[in-house]
């Protein structure tokens, strides 16, 4: 089942959602991880609020909503602006220490 996960208040349809806390210069911070579909006619829009590597995490489902920047990254394709390519991005974000 999907997660719903706004960054920045764009909606992502999350598969494979985990939290977790890890500690950081002995602060905890708070994790997440998902993978999500990009479609070639979102692609552009998705990767430029990625680039932002700012964001305000929310994930009412969960009650999490925090500040947040990218802690690991990967996709399955390079080029999705090839007309109806969808590929598979996992994304890791770590809270922003206060």
């Amino acid at each position: 089942m999907a997660q719903e996960v706004l960054i920045n208040d764009r909606l992502f349809h999350a598969e494979n959602f985990y939290q977790e806390t890890i500690t950081k210069n002995g602060q905890p911070l708070r994790t997440i991880g998902f993978e999500f579909e990009v479609t070639s006619r979102d692609y552009h829009d998705v990767t430029v609020l990625l680039y932002e590597n700012d964001f305000h995490v929310r994930v009412p489902a969960n009650d999490l909503d925090f500040g947040a920047v990218i802690h690991k990254y990967s996709t399955s394709v390079t080029n999705l602006y090839e007309e109806n390519k969808v590929g598979i991005f996992k994304l890791e974000l770590i809270q922003k220490a206060i």
